[in-house]
């Protein structure tokens, strides 16, 4: 009796779901294909963090063919829930699972310990195993980037900021905007509120209204969906993109997006699974591993702002500026980097204040 592949749909806390997971049945051949299981916070359709990372598992759908068989569960809640799902996967018969949210790391450590044959990839996280390897994606390079576009188009120097959740990724995406737009208007100011969510098109359209009613005329977000975008195309204001290229959602508005590109780093992730080489590390890629691009510029971007840009963009490839770069004081007024002193990837991954210009 050959294998039976379906497709089913599991429940894993509020509002979870799951694509083409495999039974394994009795009958499985000897040179069966690689199971490689995907976690996603959110909907794949979300045209944001989630749609990137499952636009990264067609990748490797087109790579490999046949010789893998993926599956997912998407709109898994982060925390405990996480845990049955991830394991849902495992008992599937995956043998390499990607986890793609911050808050499955601790879920992850849980399982991997559960299935030490198996390997687990996680992505923004810190904690790792002998089987569990950890990867991330230089956001704040690009919040750079836009960071000084918002410095010389807006016209108020108030730039209005969605966030989900105070972790130091996030808190690290909105002191790089700040810093690079603060460079070209030294009393630009970003204004934040916070989401709670990654992924609420309600939320994020309100808080996108909101922060314009304060008087921002440029909004950035580090949330998923296009609704924000969308408050702003309504409101005759200019906007950034989050993980995709959103300019179908808001033309006039969208000024460029920082795009997630996974694809390169799932292939050869699941090629080293297949090859036998797979270790454990961490890997944290930017612009210049290619994990991280700009969309096109739209044509309301002034020359000055697409020159500016792509200055920066140039001198972080090349390794001559980076986005943290002393002297560089917080809220309070405290030297947190010295001049000429260049933050280190531990203290990026710590990050837990806001730099002068923030209002938070």
């Amino acid at each position: 009796m050959t294998s039976i592949i379906t497709r089913r749909r599991f429940n894993f806390g509020a509002g979870a779901s799951a694509a083409a997971l495999p039974l394994i049945g009795t009958g499985a051949r000897a040179q069966a294909p690689l199971g490689v299981g995907f976690i996603y916070v959110g909907p794949i359709g979300d045209h944001g963090w989630t749609w990137t990372h499952d636009q990264g598992r067609l990748a490797i759908e087109k790579e490999y063919g046949a010789k893998i068989k993926t599956s997912f569960i998407e709109k898994v809640a982060e925390g405990p829930d996480a845990a049955r799902a991830i394991r849902q996967l495992a008992q599937a018969g995956n043998q390499l699972i990607f986890t793609t949210s911050f808050g499955f790391m601790n879920p992850t450590i849980q399982v991997a310990k559960q299935f030490p044959k198996l390997k687990f990839e996680h992505a923004t996280g810190y904690q790792r195993a002998e089987n569990v390897a950890t990867y991330n994606a230089r956001f704040y390079e690009g919040r750079a980037v836009i960071g000084t576009i918002a410095g010389h188009m807006s016209k108020s120097g108030q730039a209005g900021y969605i966030a989900s959740f105070p972790i130091p990724e996030v808190v690290m995406g909105i002191n790089a905007f700040t810093i690079a737009a603060r460079k070209v208007n030294p009393n630009f100011r970003t204004k934040v509120i916070w989401a709670s969510t990654w992924y609420d098109p309600a939320k994020e359209a309100d808080a996108a209204k909101a922060l314009i009613d304060q008087g921002c005329d440029i909004i950035t977000q580090h949330t998923d969906s296009a609704a924000a975008l969308q408050a702003a195309e309504q409101r005759g204001v200019f906007a950034f993109g989050q993980a995709s290229d959103m300019k179908a959602f808001a033309p006039k508005a969208h000024l460029t997006a920082i795009v997630d590109d996974w694809s390169g780093y799932y292939i050869k992730r699941v090629k080293e699974v297949m090859d036998g080489t797979w270790k454990s590390g961490d890997v944290w890629g930017g612009i210049k591993d290619g994990m991280v691009k700009i969309a096109p510029y739209n044509d309301a971007v002034t020359p000055a702002a697409r020159a500016a840009a792509d200055e920066v963009t140039k001198g972080i490839v090349a390794g001559t500026l980076h986005p943290f770069t002393g002297e560089l004081k917080d809220q309070k007024g405290e030297v947190r980097l010295k001049a000429g002193e260049t933050a280190s990837d531990a203290i990026l991954s710590k990050m837990d204040w806001y730099v002068d210009g923030v209002q938070a």
